[in-house]
């Protein structure tokens, strides 16, 4: 015999003590599956026996059994359950998760039980209990269906029960999941066969008309490679040709090249030729009349076909849904009469609006789940997405449009009505903001979205946690000094030195970062030149109109340049607004809007001089160091060294020394100073660029790095008073003549004053054995690091120490920050809300306050 029951289920096993209901969960289901009754009076009384426990234990049953649903997994309730009200609470437990409630019923013989329960040591109560559970099983097994089980088994012997070779798990009828489309979602039809003949065309589907038989009911349709096309329901009603209508999409889903689910109008037909009682209005009138012509056995093919649709449908692994009205997450995939009731009308406040119809709760803009949502039932001028739902249904039969979703690509295709056909009882309407729906709902940030402990999903690294205490370090940055986080689509990660040098006098050296990459097996890399300015991200769009439909931004300009903690780079507007205006006007001069089809680019970059950022730290830190020695060291060498004319010999070794720091010094302020110089207007900063990170449509992770330079070589070549080309070279890893040259190369950038070089893999992204890369590795000159670790830091004593540095926490991290950073970029990409970008944007600033030293 075999058992079949919904793959998503609350079975709730029936019958009394010793009928073998523990040994009969055991053999059919997974351990974790099972919630026994006596397992949870053990966990709260340490006896399994014990009765006065009994509450607690089911409260523990309860709260167990509710999680699990939540998450989507079958649970099995261990016990005896012989009173209706015992079953009760898990009949109303499985609605309020939406899950099908399943009864198996183990009725054994009172003599049976009688006899396993005597060979049970643990068990004391006598034949009395058995017989008392067996009478209440009986008076109430006939009755289980009007409590709400909707699937029953009852065994009745020892033979029946040993008679279950398996219990067979089946998909629901909404769990498409396997069908990965690709799809052409269509909008509420309402009777226009027109239009919707003519938008299946202009979609590539071909439609021509057959002889009508069981199946095709008078058409055959071709859809274009293999495309199937879904409709969101409300085939009929108010439009001229509801039976056309039903007739072609019949043919379409019984020849398998469409779904279709039901809307209420359609629910509301089948309720009709059900000989149910309706009100025959709201467009009703008009189908019955058209039908009116048709065949009996016409009428009862689409009683059927109207019965058979399922209330919504899950495809492509959970990652779309489609349904009439919409549907919030916790329904999706699931079956109720709740389930369906939303699918059909949406959630209602129970009151009416000022044309009579019924007001409804917002659900999209709550709406937080993963999968897209593809609905219609409410006409609107025009779709728009919000937080992953699109509202399709552009209101065909009032003279607005036939609308499609073609998924995955997201692009909407539409048919204009040919004519008005109905009016509405609500004018549908242009709201007259210039912001989308979107942008509209990002105009306020929820705190709990970023605080508290939290973990990130990315598609490089999977999950990454975000510590509580590093979220509220971020929170402050974020909250007092950030930028308008719209425009906050990305930070850049922090990026690893290489590792420490063997060579003597060299803390760092391009041996150990061309080893990083060749170790992991890869071939080619590519060195750039590391310039020594201020990290910067700049957002530009073409024009003002891109910054409010792609950013929502209004008022504020084509773009912003800001730092890697995202505050505004410029504490000039007007300086601010010519810089982008100069970036806008150079990407204008070269094609770049042409040459990668966008309206908007964000990029990466290096701005010069460092002194602009940092003046501060500059004038605090490094040269306050080398204004005090500068002062004092050549006083205390000209003491020593008059104290060693006058032939105290004791004194040279302090003479030494203190000339040695002399000149370290001498070499800490050159060093600093060759990144300084005056700034007094834009012609005196110098802009790097070094990635075209993301423009319309695309993040540009999937190109090689010598894309990059060469996109940005053709940028700068308009404008080279501001913009600067990164020299860099590619490196072949196995040809030690080209490594040698990459050597050579970094020696004579860092002899010359240069920072150093950054060594990046070819391709953007780059796997080993141990996953994902570091996209880059660092790896700075010796005079550079005397700013960083101090003048005297290349003294023999002072490198053996550093030499010792650890790099695992800051390869950790920078990881983990790469990984973020470019998650925030392709859901901006993707355009997910504006939340769902910040959690990453605010990750990468939240782990910048862990602790690494600073100096790496």
């Amino acid at each position: 015999m075999e058992i079949k029951i919904p793959e998503l289920s609350l079975v709730t096993l029936i019958g009394v003590s010793g009928s073998g209901k523990s040994s009969f969960a055991q053999k059919h289901f997974k351990r974790t599956e099972i919630l026994s009754s006596d397992e949870c009076r053990a966990l709260v009384s340490d006896d399994e026996n014990n009765q006065s426990a009994t509450t607690d234990a089911f409260d523990v049953l309860y709260y167990i059994a509710a999680k699990r649903l939540k998450n989507g997994l079958l649970t099995v309730v261990d016990a005896t359950n012989v009173q209706p009200e015992s079953r009760k609470g898990l009949v109303e437990l499985a609605r309020k998760h939406h899950c099908l409630p399943v009864a198996i019923v183990l009725d054994l013989p009172d003599s049976v039980c009688e006899a396993r329960n005597r060979d049970r040591k643990d068990r004391s109560f006598g034949a009395h209990v058995i017989r008392q559970q067996s009478h209440q099983l009986k008076r109430s097994i006939r009755k289980l269906k009007l409590e709400g089980f909707r699937h029953i088994y009852v065994l009745d012997s020892e033979a029946a029960v040993e008679a279950v070779i398996d219990i067979k798990r089946e998909k629901l009828y909404n769990d498409k999941k396997d069908e990965t489309g690709p799809f052409d979602i269509i909008g509420d039809v309402h009777g226009c066969f027109d239009e919707l003949t003519t938008l299946l065309e202009k979609l590539g589907y071909g439609v021509r008309r057959v002889e009508a038989t069981d199946r095709n009911f008078g058409f055959e349709v071709i859809p274009p490679g293999n495309r199937k096309a879904v409709f969101v329901g409300d085939l009929v009603d108010r439009g001229p040709d509801s039976p056309g209508v039903l007739r072609l999409v019949m043919s379409m889903v019984n020849a398998g090249v469409a779904y279709c689910v039901p809307g209420n109008h359609d629910v509301k037909l089948h309720k009709y030729l059900n000989r149910k009682q309706v009100q025959i209005n709201h467009g009703l009138e008009v189908t019955v009349e058209q039908l009116a012509n048709e065949s009996s056995e016409f009428k009862m093919q689409l009683e059927q076909f109207l019965f058979g649709l399922v209330s919504h449908y899950v495809f492509d692994d959970g990652k779309l849904v489609v349904a009439h009205a919409g549907l919030k997450e916790d329904m999706q995939g699931r079956g109720s009469g709740g389930v369906r009731s939303f699918c059909l009308y949406g959630e209602t406040t129970g009151e009416t609006d000022e044309f009579g119809l019924p007001v409804r709760y917002n659900w999209a803009k709550e709406y937080r789940g993963k999968a897209k949502v593809v609905f219609g039932h409410t006409p609107v001028p025009e779709p728009e997405w919000l937080n992953k739902t699109i509202d399709i249904d552009t209101g065909c039969v009032f003279g607005g449009k036939l609308t499609a979703l073609r998924y995955p690509e997201e692009e909407l295709v539409s048919i204009p009505a040919k004519k008005v056909y109905s009016e509405p009882v609500r004018p549908i309407t242009q709201s007259g903001n210039t912001l989308n729906s979107q942008q509209e709902n990002d105009d306020v940030l929820d705190i709990e979205d970023v605080t508290g402990k939290r973990i990130v999903q990315t598609r490089l690294r999977n999950n990454i946690t975000i510590r509580e205490e590093n979220s509220i370090a971020a929170l402050e940055v974020m909250s007092r000094f950030a930028i308008n986080p719209k425009w906050l689509i990305y930070l850049p990660p922090t990026m690893s030195p290489c590792a420490t040098s063997e060579l003597p006098g060299f803390l760092e050296h391009p041996a150990q970062a061309l080893n990083y990459y060749k170790k992991r097996g890869i071939e080619k890399v590519v060195c750039e030149e590391k310039h020594m300015g201020s990290r910067a991200v700049i957002v530009v769009c073409k024009d003002e109109q891109t910054a409010v439909e792609r950013f929502g931004v209004e008022g504020e300009g084509i773009g912003v340049c800001y730092t890697r903690t995202g505050r505004s780079f410029f504490n000039d507007p007007a300086l601010e607004k010519d810089f982008l205006a100069r970036v806008n006007q150079c990407l204008t001069d070269g094609g770049f809007w042409e040459r990668l089809e966008t309206d908007w680019v964000c990029l990466d970059a290096e701005l010069m001089p460092w002194s602009a950022k940092a003046q501060a730290l500059l004038k605090d830190q490094y040269a306050a160091v080398g204004a005090a020695a500068g002062a004092s060291l050549p006083e205390v060498e000209k003491a020593l060294q008059a104290a060693f004319s006058r032939g105290v010999t004791d004194a040279l070794p302090a003479l030494e020394k203190f000339s040695a720091k002399s000149a370290s010094i001498g070499r800490y302020v050159k060093a600093y100073q060759h990144y300084c110089w005056p700034v007094h207007s834009i012609d005196d900063y110098k802009l790097a660029p070094f990635h075209i990170l993301a423009t319309e449509g695309q993040v540009h992770t999937d190109k090689p790095h010598t894309w990059h330079m060469e996109q940005i070589a053709t940028i700068c070549s308009s404008d080279p008073a501001l913009f600067v080309a990164t020299p860099f070279r590619v490196v072949d890893l196995n040809d030690p003549a080209s490594v040698d040259a990459a050597v050579q190369w970094w020696l004579d950038l860092t002899a010359a004053g240069g920072e150093g070089m950054v060594v990046k893999p070819f391709d953007f992204l780059a796997y080993g054995t141990e996953g994902l890369l570091q996209p880059a590795v660092k790896c700075r000159g010796s005079e550079y690091l005397r700013i960083i670790y101090g003048p005297e830091y290349d003294a023999p004593e002072n490198l053996e120490r550093l030499k010792k540095r650890g790099l695992s926490a800051k390869q950790s991290l920078a990881l983990r920050e790469f990984a973020l950073s470019i998650e925030g970029l392709e859901r901006f990409v993707r355009k997910e809300p504006l939340r769902r970008i910040h959690e990453s944007v605010f990750g990468v600033l939240a782990l910048e306050s862990e602790e690494v030293d600073p100096r790496l």
